[in-house]
């Protein structure tokens, strides 16, 4: 195996016990020491690969959004090919991708202010349901004001059912998968 292959593999390493560090103790009383003691490497290795602790989480960050832009790929490939269609298709590949990646959950729920400017949050898990909104209600013609309250209802069915699955409040299989996927596409038929 090269030094470079080593290399990346002790890096993602890295990147998983850091992710399984922000969910145990949080952003604020992350350490990178943990992380390290977790993956079994020296206390400098983090520093070596990441430099500060922000960088270390820009990379967590790189690195989930790598994971849900790949899941947005594949969904692509299978979804229809109206911006309807495709709105309803990604929420609910969303949903999925939050239930079953419950770990990568706190890193997709951070915030801008949780990080340095340098290091900011990257949108590409929530900007895309928003950009989707937009565009079908600027299709249809939908004012600002019915714009915002599509895209409140569609993020909190996202939110709401990855929580409730993940709480076991609902079963999570396919029939409740289409009552959500039926429900964010039934709000567009809505005033």
């Amino acid at each position: 195996m090269s030094n470079e292959v080593k290399r990346h593999n002790k890096r993602d390493e890295l990147i998983l016990a850091g992710i399984a560090e922000l969910n145990r103790c949080g952003i604020a009383n992350f350490s990178m020491r943990r992380v390290a003691q977790r993956a079994g490497v020296s206390c400098a290795a983090p520093a070596r690969h990441f430099g500060d602790k922000q960088g270390f989480l820009a990379a967590i960050l790189e690195y989930v959004n790598a994971q849900w832009h790949e899941e947005q790929l594949r969904i692509l490939e299978t979804c229809g090919s109206t911006t309807r269609e495709q709105l309803v298709a990604f929420s609910v590949g969303y949903i999925r991708f939050l239930v079953e990646n419950p770990h990568f959950r706190s890193i997709l729920m951070l915030k801008d202010d949780d990080l340095d400017n340098q290091h900011s949050v990257g949108r590409g898990t929530t900007q895309l349901t928003l950009d989707f909104v937009h565009k079908y209600c600027d299709e249809v013609g939908m004012d600002e004001e019915t714009r915002l309250r599509k895209l409140f209802v569609v993020r909190s069915l996202i939110y709401g059912a990855s929580i409730m699955f993940d709480n076991k409040e609902l079963p999570y299989n396919e029939k409740f998968m289409e009552t959500v996927k039926n429900n964010i596409d039934r709000e567009f038929d809505l005033p």
